[in-house]
């Protein structure tokens, strides 16, 4: 059962939402920009097979979502059992979606690179 949170007046509610309606139009604008520029070096140097600006795109929208959860879901009101639940099971699974995309993503490149492979028993 959630909390009860403290009787905030309108004007806090307010400032709240504006508040984290500013981050997360900053955050945005910092991706569009980055998308729009694309700098050299963040283009190039790779990292776990997919370059440094791919990375950052994914950690600044799994951010936005952490914030949108906590903030516009109320889950900042919740229960710790409750909020460990619902992001355990959003960290795991988008590990998971990670771990599939890049080791089968890996595999197509590497069959397009060097033709189709062929296993004989």
């Amino acid at each position: 059962m959630a909390h009860d949170a403290t009787h905030q007046d309108d004007g806090s509610a307010a400032k709240r939402i504006w508040s984290v309606f500013a981050i997360l139009s900053v955050v945005t604008i910092v991706e569009v920009v980055l998308g729009i520029i694309k700098p050299e070096f963040l283009v190039e140097t790779t990292f776990i097979y997919m370059s440094l600006l791919n990375w950052i795109f994914i950690v600044l929208t799994l951010y936005k979502a952490y914030l949108i959860t906590w903030a516009f879901m109320h889950m900042e009101h919740e229960s710790k059992g409750l909020r460990r639940a619902v992001v355990w099971t959003g960290v795991f699974l988008i590990s998971y979606l990670l771990f599939i995309l890049l080791t089968e993503g890996d595999y197509v490149y590497e069959v397009y690179q060097n033709g189709q492979m062929t296993w004989d028993f």
